[in-house]
């Protein structure tokens, strides 16, 4: 057997010290931008879901006008059943459209779309990197 102490028993240099934290520090910014993208990624998705949301709540607004309209012409040329049944249908296309549209709004707020657990990790990599 030889005596002498293995590599990983010997003391670092101050160089060999400074290198490492160099490399570890690279290592950690790539790793954060890498988050950075995953997340901003998702959040685009959420956006453009939300985007979808609100075209398919705007055209069903359209249809809903469509269908109101009709319901006032049928109002000035009949007085009896097509009326209500144009004006039910009318309505229901309205709240769904509107509720589609609102909750693709709720799904655009920027609360919704910042990039939260990044924010997090980059405060908790500085307190590190202070000593905390």
């Amino acid at each position: 057997m030889d005596a002498t102490p293995s590599p990983a028993a010997e003391p670092r240099t101050a160089p060999e010290l400074i290198s490492q934290l160099a490399t570890d520090l690279a290592t950690l910014v790539r790793k954060e931008s890498e988050l950075v993208r995953t997340e901003l990624s998702e959040k685009a998705h959420t956006a453009g879901k939300a985007v979808g949301d609100i075209a398919a709540g705007g055209l069903l607004m359209v249809a809903a006008l469509l269908v109101l309209l009709q319901a006032l012409v049928i109002a000035l040329s009949k007085v009896m059943d097509p009326l209500w049944a144009s004006l039910l249908v009318g309505v229901v296309v309205a709240a769904v459209g509107y509720l589609l549209i609102r909750a693709g709004m709720k799904m655009m707020k920027p609360e919704n779309l910042a990039p939260g657990r990044t924010a997090r990790q980059l405060q908790k990599d500085a307190q590190l990197m202070k000593g905390r």
